[in-house]
């Protein structure tokens, strides 16, 4: 199901520090400051997976991230940027798993202490690897949201300083520094195919294509199983949303009161695409049995997107971000 979004786009008031003027610069700093840091991810074309669609396709392989996911680059900008006291306290986040990844591993490249709150959603094998980077695991509520507010509340009690897994402007600059490298390796992109959770990764890119290279369309890509963000934009303003299982686990879970990502989010998608179940895991078998890929259902949220709309863009050049290859066990075994 695509549907534009209702509003037109101006990149949001010049005055806003959301504005795309505002974070274009902060996330091209981000991509200076970051320099070997991170990976720079290749973007490999999959043209041949759709023959009848009639377009280019690339892949950005995020899923190649030492971390294999993008969280990497957020948490790296924020941490990059710690002021030595802040260093000295060390940092708490919350995460399903791939954020509590990047900022472990970012915080063990500088030595400071990292601790994790993880909900019980959070897969065993994750919780472990965020552990194996050093990082302390505190287990608090039922969902995603519950951690976060929990870890909020003890980083205000603790002195220490928290990083939203998208709640923060210069967490979501770093994941725009993909749009920077897309921008480099693929000519002319008419449209990049992003999936949603809390906004920060579609936020980052988005504001960055919106100031860098405003021809290109931002296609959002939802479950229609957990569509949290879609429902907010669609009402302007965060509001209860009924979630079902996904195997888009990364995306899942509600989102916090006041999150920057709506205002960022309302400036730059342009359309809107949901799918099932059935969907995402078609896709994610499709690339598994072509490329032996291991891709999230994140990831294949966006390549079913693009897969149920690929009609409308041919003829032209289109990019599908791979935001992940970290399966839970329970995904892994349907591939």
């Amino acid at each position: 199901m695509r549907e534009p979004m209702t509003e037109p786009h101006n990149g949001g008031s010049e005055s806003s520090p959301y504005s795309v003027q505002v974070l274009g610069p902060a996330i091209l700093a981000a991509h200076e400051r970051m320099s070997g840091a991170v990976r720079r991810t290749p973007s490999e074309e999959i043209s041949d997976l759709f023959p009848e669609s009639g377009c280019r396709i690339f892949a950005k392989l995020e899923n190649e991230q030492e971390t294999g996911s993008f969280k990497l680059r957020g948490a790296t900008n924020r941490i990059l940027q710690l002021t030595p006291q802040q260093m000295k306290c060390g940092v708490v986040t919350a995460s399903n798993g791939n954020h509590g990844l990047g900022v472990a591993a970012a915080a063990k490249r500088l030595g400071i202490s990292a601790h994790v709150y993880v909900s019980a959603q959070v897969a065993p094998q994750k919780a472990r690897r965020i552990e194996e980077y050093g990082a302390s695991i505190q287990r608090a509520g039922a969902d995603p949201l519950d951690a976060e507010l929990t870890a909020r509340n003890s980083a205000i009690d603790s002195g220490r300083l928290y990083i939203s897994p998208y709640n923060d402007r210069d967490v979501l600059a770093g994941q725009g520094t993909i749009a920077v490298e897309l921008l480099q390796q693929v000519p002319r992109l008419d449209a990049v195919f992003v999936a949603v959770g809390g906004g920060g990764l579609i936020g980052g890119i988005g504001a960055y294509l919106k100031y860098a290279s405003p021809h290109t369309e931002v296609v959002g890509c939802w479950p229609l199983n957990s569509p949290v963000l879609y429902q907010a934009l669609k009402a302007g303003w965060m509001l209860p949303v009924d979630e079902k299982p996904t195997l888009s686990e990364s995306t899942s879970g509600g989102l916090e009161e006041g999150s920057i990502t709506l205002e960022v989010c309302s400036h730059v998608i342009d359309s809107c695409v949901l799918v099932s179940e059935d969907e995402i895991l078609d896709s994610m078998r499709l690339v598994h049995r072509a490329r032996q890929w291991r891709i999230e259902g994140a990831a294949g949220v966006a390549l079913a997107a693009f897969a149920t709309t690929a009609a409308r863009y041919r003829g032209k050049t289109v990019a599908v971000v791979i935001c992940g290859g970290n399966l839970s066990e329970r995904v892994r075994g349907l591939l």
